[in-house]
C-alpha cells in the first residue's frame, strides 16, 4: 500500500470513528425517573402585605429526566377541603364560587411549576411560546408525555388544583390575607375600569405585564410555585357556572356543563389581586389561545413516599 493509500484508508477511518461519534451524542438518552426530597421555606404575611412569619418545610418529588432537561412533579398528601370562597372572602365572584362545600382528595403528584418552552420542546420536538397553549394542546402534550414516560400524566382536575393552591389554607391567598408583588406575578397598579392594585392594607405594587421565570416567588405549604397569577392554567373539567352538584371526591367534574369551555385557574399577570385568589375561577374556549395561559401537569398514585 502506498502513501497515498495509506493516507485515505486512515482518513476513512477517522470519518467512520467521526461519524460514530456524532450519531451516538445525538441520539436521546432513556427518560427515566429519580426521586428526591427538597426543602423550601413559606411565607405568610399580614393585611398590609408585610412578613410576619417564614416556615421551613420539605417536601418528595419525582423528577422526570428527558434529553438532559427535567420536570418535578411534588408529592402532594391527600385531605379535605372547603372548595369554594365563603361569604365573608372580599370581592369575591359569588355566583362562581359557591356553595362553598367539601372535598376530599386522594394524593397525588402535581407539576412544581407551569410547563415551560423547554419542557415543551423536550417533549413535542418544537418551541412555541409556553403562555400560548389550547386546550388541546396541553392535552396533547400529557398524551405524548405518558407514552414517554409509561406513566399517566393528565391536566388536574379543578378540586385537585384548589387544594393543591391552598395548600392548608382558608384564606384568599396562601401566603395569608393578602400578597404583594414581592411575593407573585400580578398588576399591582389601578386599572382604569375600577380594579384596584391592593387587595387589603398592603401597598400597591408594581406591573410586569409579562409572565416571570418559574420559581421566582416563595412556594406553597406543599411546595408549588406560581398558583397565584403568572399565567391563567388549564384543568380538566368543562365548565360550571357553579358548584351545586359537583363531585366531592377531588375528580373531574365530567357531567353537565360546557364541555366547549374548560376551566382556568390561578389568574395571571395582567390580572388585580381580586382574581387571582385561591378561589378565584374563569373559563375558555378548548381551541383558543391566550398570551396570559399555560397548564401543569398531576399524576395520580398508590404509593406513599418515605420520609426522609
Amino acid at each position: 500500500m502506498n502513501n497515498q493509500a495509506k493516507f485515505l484508508h486512515k482518513a476513512i477511518q477517522f470519518l467512520h470513528k467521526a461519524a460514530g461519534i456524532i450519531n451516538k451524542t445525538k441520539q436521546p438518552k432513556t427518560p427515566f425517573i429519580s426521586n428526591a426530597p427538597f426543602e423550601f421555606e413559606t411565607v405568610t404575611v399580614n393585611e398590609r402585605g408585610k412578613i410576619i412569619k417564614r416556615t421551613a418545610h420539605q417536601a418528595n418529588q419525582e423528577i422526570l429526566h428527558l434529553n438532559g432537561v427535567t420536570i418535578e412533579m411534588v408529592y402532594v398528601p391527600g385531605g379535605t377541603f372547603l372548595m369554594g370562597s365563603p361569604k365573608t372572602e372580599k370581592d369575591r365572584r359569588f355566583w362562581l364560587e359557591s356553595p362553598q362545600h367539601p372535598v376530599t382528595v386522594a394524593p397525588f403528584y402535581m407539576g412544581k411549576y407551569p410547563i415551560t418552552q423547554s419542557q415543551w420542546q423536550a417533549v413535542m420536538g418544537n418551541n412555541p411560546p409556553i403562555e400560548w397553549i389550547y386546550y388541546d394542546d396541553a392535552i396533547t402534550f400529557c398524551e405524548k408525555l405518558s407514552k414517554i414516560m409509561g406513566k399517566s400524566y393528565r391536566l388536574p382536575s379543578e378540586a385537585q388544583w384548589e387544594y393543591a393552591c391552598r395548600a392548608g389554607t382558608t384564606t384568599p391567598f396562601y401566603f395569608g390575607e393578602t400578597m404583594t408583588t414581592n411575593l407573585a406575578n400580578y398588576r399591582g397598579t389601578d386599572t382604569q375600569w375600577g380594579g384596584s392594585g391592593s387587595y387589603r392594607s398592603e401597598p400597591k405594587g408594581v406591573y410586569r405585564e409579562q409572565t416571570t421565570k418559574v420559581g421566582r416567588f416563595p412556594p406553597n405549604a406543599f411546595g408549588l410555585y406560581d398558583m397565584h397569577g403568572n399565567v391563567w392554567e388549564w384543568c380538566a373539567d368543562p365548565w360550571h357556572g357553579k358548584y351545586k352538584g359537583a363531585p366531592t371526591d377531588g375528580s373531574v367534574w365530567e357531567t353537565g356543563g360546557d364541555s366547549n369551555l374548560r376551566v382556568l385557574r390561578g389568574g395571571a399577570w395582567d390580572l388585580v389581586p381580586r382574581s387571582v385568589r385561591s378561589a378565584s375561577r374563569d373559563r375558555l374556549s378548548h381551541d383558543t389561545r391566550r398570551k396570559t395561559v399555560g397548564f401543569r401537569l398531576s399524576k395520580l398514585t398508590d404509593t406513599i413516599p418515605k420520609k426522609g
